[in-house]
């Protein structure tokens, strides 16, 4: 055990978590289990909906609705590409930090965790957690805010990850995935955390489609407010918190950007597994028969307090959010402007066609439909950019400018290592 690990050590902010469930709770979810009981308030794969009727979607035994979608999701290109896109640390050539294609598993793993013990649909959880940030930019939140700034001073329009996220899979690559899938990844915001998520009661794509426009027109008014419409849905929301908030911490200590005894709780990089425990139990403990996913007081007062300590400890000072941020926020400025100059004049052999346009195409055709990128160029620069690894965006920006090297010179690993 490595100095500062205090594997098992109890967290002095939160004494009464991280003591696993109580004997009345053990022994229900012990029997749910045995009897293969489903909860109340689960989603059953009767209930899917898909916007298609396709008989290739059409659900069996062995292949059930939700279990479909998961599979769409993995066998995207744009799946693949979270592998290359920054969860905290964009920058570092440490193949031990996370990258985005790592969380979405992370959050996969909790969240299931979390709907077994409550009788859920774990293969909607499973769609929901791997599809939840295929819309996202490279470079992470800063990515986001980056190209949400260059969208609002074009035209006033907003670029949300998890809006995108619905983007992708509904009209980019087409998929016709269940409406409860979908709405899961709308939802599920794991930037703003609440103790107790009720579902929305939205039962239509009518209803989702309004939702979708609204957070276009209303912006963060109509993001924040978002809920989703099945309990599954409500575990991976806050699945997402749970899953990056002590692991984030993991990465912070191994990049070197702050140290052992940088939090209030003592714990350093044992947070991770101290949380999983503590947050977990507190979950499944507090949602037990319920039509609600809920968190006590302590738990959810421990886990806003973390999360706070991350953004003033981490978030707000990694190297895409330090003094090179506006540096960054221009390499944006001049990819964006290429790409759309690009689609204007036509130019088949730039890379926004070779890389975006004509492998979009061609995958829509199996399908039987196009992707309009004529109709809106400014809308298909930002997909073009949300699309990208770090790498792939960096080699651009570079392409476009040799200068853009210096903005971020590559880390060596055993420079890193020291």
């Amino acid at each position: 055990m490595r100095p500062g690990s205090r594997q098992g050590a109890l967290n002095p902010l939160a004494p009464g978590l991280a003591r696993g469930l109580s004997p009345e709770a053990r022994a229900q979810v012990a029997e749910n289990a045995a009897r293969g009981a489903c909860s109340p308030w689960a989603t059953p794969d009767s209930a899917a909906l898909r916007r298609a009727d396709e008989p290739r979607d059409v659900a069996t035994a062995l292949r059930p609705a939700f279990m479909r979608d998961v599979e769409k999701v993995m066998h995207l290109p744009a799946y693949n590409r979270l592998a290359g896109k920054t969860q905290v640390f964009s920058f570092l050539a440490d193949e031990d930090l996370s990258r985005r294609g790592l969380h979405v598993q992370l959050v996969s793993r909790v969240a299931r965790d979390i709907g077994r013990a409550l009788g859920l649909n774990c293969d909607l959880i499973e769609a929901v957690a791997l599809g939840h940030d295929i819309g996202h930019t490279p470079f992470g939140h800063a990515g986001e805010r980056f190209l949400d700034a260059i969208l609002r001073r074009r035209d006033g329009r907003r670029f949300f990850h998890n809006v995108h996220s619905v983007r992708v899979l509904d009209t980019l690559y087409g998929r016709n995935l269940c409406l409860q899938t979908l709405d899961g990844i709308l939802c599920h915001n794991g930037e703003c955390e609440l103790q107790r998520f009720t579902v929305s009661g939205l039962s239509s794509f009518e209803g989702f489609d309004a939702a979708v426009a609204a957070c276009a027109t209303e912006g963060d008014g109509a993001v924040g407010h978002l809920r989703p419409m099945t309990l599954e849905g409500c575990v991976v929301r806050v699945a997402d918190i749970v899953a990056y908030v002590g692991k984030d911490r993991q990465d912070a200590i191994r990049a070197g950007h702050v140290g052992e005894g940088s939090f209030a709780d003592g714990l350093g990089g044992a947070y991770n597994s101290w949380a999983l425990d503590a947050f977990i139990s507190d979950i499944v403990e507090s949602s037990l028969g319920q039509d609600a996913i809920v968190m006590s007081d302590e738990g959810f007062a421990e886990l806003k307090r973390a999360k706070r300590e991350n953004f003033e400890r981490i978030y707000h000072s990694t190297e895409i959010n330090g003094a090179t941020s506006h540096a960054v926020e221009g390499l944006f400025e001049l990819v964006f402007d290429a790409a759309l100059d690009d689609l204007r004049a036509g130019r088949a052999d730039a890379p926004v066609f070779a890389h975006h346009v004509a492998p979009l195409e061609a995958d829509l055709a199996h399908y039987g439909r196009t992707y309009d990128w004529e109709a809106d160029p400014v809308q298909t620069a930002a997909d073009y950019i949300a699309s990208m690894t770090d790498d792939y965006f960096m080699a651009l920006a570079e392409r476009l400018d040799p200068d853009a090297a210096k903005v971020f010179p590559q880390h060596n690993y055993f420079d890193a290592l020291g």
